[in-house]
């Protein structure tokens, strides 16, 4: 379940886990695929900028699903190949902005 904010500017979203606990992720990117299939690329967000510098910070990659009522949700991307297609095609545009 994703629960979409703006604040200053950035994309924020609320993620809930299959346990119930939420984390708050910024949006880096997305991705659609020529298959049709969109992808997100997020970090977890930090309200002070110091601890995102400090943090230990992996690229989240997820697909966008519809769920039964017709509603976006973010997916874990659960094929091993597609993951590190997505992840590899986030990480070269990625290091292409921020040289």
């Amino acid at each position: 379940m994703a629960e979409k904010f703006d604040d200053l500017g950035a994309d924020l979203y609320t993620l809930v886990d299959e346990d119930g606990v939420e984390q708050t992720f910024e949006l880096m990117d997305t991705y659609e695929s020529e298959d049709g299939e969109l992808y997100y690329a997020l970090v977890p967000y930090y309200e002070n900028p110091e601890e995102m510098v400090e943090a230990d910070t992996e690229l989240v990659v997820l697909r966008s699903e519809e769920d039964e009522n017709g509603e976006e949700t973010l997916a874990t991307i659960e094929d091993d190949e597609e993951y590190e297609r997505i992840g590899q095609i986030f990480m070269d545009r990625l290091s292409e902005t921020y040289e």
